[in-house]
């Protein structure tokens, strides 16, 4: 999932790490199911809160990836934790640039904990289902084909 942080005049582009949520429309390609829903989601669970961003590098479209979390109250959360719990992101499956820290089988846990639920995409029957990847992958695939 990518979002945009603006602090003052400069906007930064956030890849969160460890996630990724399903694609909106872009490079003219169809929006996947729920692409909206973790978008709204994610801006109000963000919205007019003390974010903090523990950077590990710039991906290869020169978005920062990193491990964002709010403060809920006294509770720091890691966002991207968040949406997986809310079944609005999988856990990255790329061949590289998914860093986890020693997060990875938290995000693992959250996921199946909101797949034994139902709750967000997982709510549809099973064979309906495409990951995130799976997506990016049929259209690359078509696009080549094109």
């Amino acid at each position: 999932m990518s979002t945009r942080l603006t602090a003052r005049r400069y906007q930064i582009h956030v890849r969160l790490a460890g996630i990724d949520a399903p694609e909106l429309a872009h490079f003219g390609r169809p929006a996947q199911p729920f692409s909206n829903d973790a978008l709204t989601w994610l801006r109000e669970y963000i919205h007019h809160r003390r974010v903090r961003a523990y950077i590990y590098r710039r991906d290869q479209y020169d978005r920062v990836v990193a491990t964002v979390y709010v403060r809920r109250g006294l509770i720091r959360r890691d966002v991207g934790l968040q949406m997986l719990k809310q079944g609005l992101a999988t856990v990255y499956e790329a061949k590289s640039g998914a860093e986890f820290g020693a997060v990875e089988d938290k995000y693992r846990r959250a996921e199946w904990w909101a797949k034994k639920k139902r709750k967000g995409m997982w709510a549809g029957k099973s064979s309906d289902f495409e990951s995130p990847r799976a997506y990016k992958t049929r259209m690359n695939a078509s696009d080549q084909g094109k």
